[in-house]
């Protein structure tokens, strides 16, 4: 039994969201390999070699990988399922749009954001915005499976000492090709990588309001900047800034949420936080219910008060 996790790296350096996927990897077995797929990516490859419990790098460095496009790394992924019992990836946006791609076309049934191992064939997965559990047990003889990586402690990043391999680049799939990419650029932390995330919601009331507000207590608390879907909906803010079961999933040690009601949608992205302060005037918003500290009261007077008080 050989466990193969996919890495995911960004600007040559390796995504954190990889060291949560080995941690679940390691509760499956313990012959972990890790590949890495990109161009010019040897200093990932050293970084990988580095974690705990890897015993093998697997490298597929070709243009063919640059952008990532899902056709090109699922037929990398094809070409070396036959080594492994399972296939783990984060269950980022790239990893959603790859493995059900590998699990297709190898006719077995994919294994969506686990959040718990119970034993080599059985897992925990949330269901229904996170209000149910749903325990899986799959008898393929391949497992794909993407992570909800807030289920996991990260695996530690130093330890390790795995060899690196090259493996046999397939060829372009010619089903995709990269057009362009728009990326916002911020000097914040990452929103699904940050221990600290203020969002704000609708009761914001304007794109102005927002970055008023937000963006002087994210700078006093060092966090990352994140929203509610309303908010993006309502154009305050870009997509990539929404928490949320169709945003992203996230659990940092603190999440402030303001003007925020606290739809199912939104409260799937965020409840496993390990402190969530809540500001909003409505005393029966349900975000409340799941909030440590809750302050009900007008967040355009008591925000800017927050942020003399840290500074201060």
């Amino acid at each position: 039994m050989t466990v193969l996790v996919i890495a995911e790296s960004h600007q040559n350096h390796l995504q954190t969201s990889t060291l949560n996927v080995m941690s679940a990897a390691l509760q499956i077995h313990q012959d972990i390999h890790i590949l890495i797929l990109g161009h010019g990516i040897s200093e990932v490859a050293q970084q990988a070699a580095q974690i705990a419990g890897v015993s093998k790098v697997l490298v597929a460095d070709d243009a063919v990988f640059e952008n990532q496009l899902a056709e090109n790394i699922a037929g990398q992924v094809l070409s070396m399922v036959n080594a492994y019992t399972h296939i783990l990836v984060a269950a980022s946006a790239s990893g959603k749009n790859m493995m059900p791609r590998v699990a297709a076309l190898k006719d077995v049934a994919q294994i969506s954001e686990i959040t718990k191992v119970i034993n080599p064939d059985t897992f925990e997965r949330p269901i229904y915005a996170g209000n149910a559990i749903a325990t899986i047990q799959s008898n393929d003889a391949l497992k794909v499976i993407t992570v909800r990586t807030t289920g996991f402690d990260p695996a530690p990043a130093t330890g390790g000492s795995a060899t690196i391999e090259s493996v046999a680049i397939v060829s372009d799939s010619g089903q995709s090709q990269f057009v362009s990419r728009e990326t916002t650029k911020s000097d914040r932390p990452e929103l699904t990588a940050a221990k600290i995330i203020v969002s704000g919601g609708r009761g914001l009331g304007s794109g102005e309001n927002y970055h008023q507000i937000m963006e002087p207590l994210a700078d006093s608390l060092g966090a990352a900047l994140g929203a509610s879907r309303a908010a993006v909906d309502a154009g305050y803010v870009p997509n990539d800034y929404q928490v949320g079961q169709t945003g992203k999933i996230v659990a940092p040690q603190l999440y402030v949420a303001v003007g925020i009601s606290g739809a199912i949608q939104h409260l799937a992205g965020m409840k496993d936080s390990k402190v969530i302060v809540a500001i909003n005037k409505d005393p029966e918003a349900p975000i409340f219910g799941v909030a440590d500290y809750g302050l009900v009261a007008d967040l355009f007077t008591v925000v800017p008060e927050l942020v003399a008080a840290i500074k201060s």
